[in-house]
């Protein structure tokens, strides 16, 4: 028998958690699980300016925009973004809400210029992650 929805739920106001959206076994619930990204800010205090300026984007969120971008295979910085804004999972582990605005895909690409180009800071955190999702079992 053919059925027919008939009923159109796309602008149903729901309350629920993003927590409740992101299946328990997928993969950023793990690498949330088993890295610790807070010693990023060690790493680039000294990089941002204390005194003046606007205020910047997290730097655990650009190198975990980064990080989705490798674990996940997406093939430009703008597709990444664009999967972001559209992935309840990578929002969650950004620790965005559905009604926050994502980075543009250009502000990555920018902080690296005037702010990590030129230091070590990208292989200390590549060798920080490693350490933690070895020591993990990954």
């Amino acid at each position: 028998m053919l059925t027919i929805n008939k009923s159109d739920k796309r602008n149903q106001v729901e309350i629920i958690s993003i927590d409740q959206l992101v299946p328990k076994d997928h993969l950023v619930r793990k690498l949330d699980a088993c890295i610790d990204f807070s010693f990023i800010y060690d790493l680039v205090k000294d990089m941002y300016s204390t005194e003046t300026g606007r205020p910047s984007i997290d730097p655990v969120v650009l190198f975990k925009i980064v990080f989705i971008q490798y674990i996940f295979g997406i093939k430009s910085m703008r597709q990444t973004i664009t999967e972001i804004e559209t992935n309840v999972a990578y929002r969650w582990f950004l620790g965005y809400g559905l009604h926050d605005k994502i980075p543009h895909f250009t502000t990555f690409g920018k902080n690296y210029v005037r702010r990590f180009k030129d230091t070590d800071v990208f292989e200390k955190i590549f060798m920080r992650i490693l350490e933690q999702a070895i020591d993990a079992g990954f």
